[in-house]
């Protein structure tokens, strides 16, 4: 399978996380008239709680901030639980059974966007799930089965609100892939059978527009990381020069581009794509300064 094939089912959910508490603590503490952080004559945490900046110790809280909140019975967590960011806005809301995350569940930008939002049960998502952009532009919209595989229509969109990928999946194999350039024109048709692509059947476009580099501006401005085209060293003290045969590395100091560039622009050669996860989605080749289709994905 290829690693093109392989992006659709990668999906690592950023919501999950585990909270302890110091065997320190009081057995309860009073906060505005309110019983909180109750343990029991069996040494278990019951009822409402707060976790404080004091009790975890984690950079940027005050010992009185509220790292999280919301009910423990014999010491597991029950019902919807709220964590917050130093700043003290809200980071997600989980609902948990026995200190497992199972039901609706939301992440939250610190700009207070919502980050991603779903359904999850038995370690994994159920229903629909939706992922955002930081600009609340929706950036995913997957649905799943009650047992978790991608089933239906997937959908994943540029930043801008074009859709970038329409993948049909039908209870964890995709059948058919669409993927679309930033303007909406059609950049490829994927075909599929039994999960497997289909190479006969599958059709790569040109953009109808010209591709514009948008990375021009930045390489004037800042250095970056490059490989020299006459010796195997990486070197992030050199000014990108934008002319002549060069490798680039974005700042996650994966290959971004690598070929003939003039005047800031990609030439000869390829340029490497990534999703919001660092994970590589395309591999585009370019020739003469336009697009004229794309490089295989290398396996794994």
């Amino acid at each position: 399978m290829s690693r093109m094939t392989k992006i659709l089912f990668l999906f690592i959910p950023v919501f999950i996380c585990s909270i302890t508490v110091g065997q320190s603590l009081p057995a309860f503490e009073i906060v505005e008239g309110d019983t909180i952080n109750y343990i029991d004559e069996n040494n278990l945490k019951q009822g409402f709680w707060k976790i404080f900046g004091r009790m975890k110790r984690l950079p940027n809280y005050e010992p009185d901030q509220i790292i999280e909140q919301g009910k423990y019975k014999n010491s597991r967590k029950q019902g919807l639980w709220t964590k917050f960011f130093a700043s003290g806005k809200t980071k997600s809301e989980i609902e948990y059974i026995n200190s497992r995350p199972n039901g609706v569940y939301k992440t939250y930008f610190e700009n207070g966007q919502v980050e991603e939002e779903g359904t999850w049960k038995n370690n994994r998502n159920t229903k629909n799930f939706k992922r955002y952009y930081e600009n609340g532009q929706v950036s995913q919209e997957f649905a799943f089965t009650e047992t978790g595989k991608r089933n239906g229509e997937q959908v994943y969109y540029h930043e801008n609100g074009e859709k970038m990928i329409v993948a049909v999946i039908n209870n964890g194999k995709e059948e058919k892939v669409t993927e679309y350039f930033e303007d909406g024109s059609l950049k490829a048709e994927k075909a599929f059978i039994d999960g497997k692509l289909d190479v006969a059947n599958t059709k790569v476009y040109e953009s109808k527009a010209p591709v514009k580099n948008r990375d021009e501006e930045e390489l004037k401005k800042a250095p970056v990381v490059i490989v020299k085209a006459s010796k195997n060293e990486v070197s992030n003290k050199e000014k990108f020069s934008g002319n002549g045969q060069h490798k680039l590395y974005n700042m996650n100091k994966q290959i971004s581009k690598d070929g003939f560039f003039k005047n800031y622009r990609l030439m000869e050669g390829l340029w490497y794509k990534y999703d919001q996860n660092g994970i590589l989605v395309s591999i585009d080749k370019f020739k003469k300064g336009r697009y004229i289709g794309q490089a295989p994905l290398p396996k794994e």
